[in-house]
């Protein structure tokens, strides 16, 4: 197959030479409705076209990618002194999989344990191209299943205007739970 970037002979979607020279991840900061803090590890612009892969069967293999590139490395390099739940924000399976819970899945370590089905929408719209005030004004009202760790990390794929995550930290937070961070593979500028 060939380098979906340079185009070369790869063994691998994105080749390991693109993988350093474009998409070393960063940590970028910011900070949502409910006080909580969001870090995501590149600009929308800079990998958009991975991104809109998503909904395809080779999004799979990008997310994988990214995912490993991401946040394996920031799991691996960041430790807690007890275990921490991550849960994916709404990570039905679509098109064969679920982005967000691919994500997720890489964060798991000695003391990261990732959730799955546990923070569900119960609202089906979508937020894709929509205003802050279109977002604001259809909730996406979601079901928080109880986890046993009180510490808790939510997880998302793309932050643009934060009103997913603003929510969906509002449920974790109704349930006593303590909401240590957000990670966003992505954030739009």
């Amino acid at each position: 197959m060939r380098c979906m970037l340079c185009e070369t002979l790869s063994f691998s979607h994105i080749c390991k030479p693109c993988r350093r020279e474009h998409l070393t991840p960063s940590l970028y900061t910011k900070t949502i409705a409910s006080k909580v803090t969001v870090y995501s590890f590149y600009k929308y612009a800079d990998i958009e076209m991975l991104l809109h892969t998503k909904h395809t069967p080779l999004g799979f293999y990008i997310y994988s990618i990214l995912a490993h590139i991401a946040f394996k490395k920031f799991s691996d390099n960041f430790t807690f002194e007890h275990t921490v739940a991550s849960l994916s924000i709404d990570d039905h399976t679509r098109s064969g999989y679920s982005h967000t819970a691919i994500l997720n899945r890489a964060l798991q370590s000695r003391t990261i344990m990732p959730y799955y089905g546990k923070m569900r929408a119960a609202n089906a719209v979508t937020y894709s191209g929509k205003s802050h005030a279109f977002r604001l004004a259809h909730p996406r009202d979601f079901n928080y299943l109880h986890v046993k760790e009180d510490d808790v990390i939510l997880v998302d794929d793309i932050i643009t205007t934060g009103t997913t995550l603003s929510e969906a930290a509002h449920s974790v937070q109704r349930e006593g739970k303590n909401l240590l961070f957000c990670l966003a593979l992505a954030y739009v500028e």
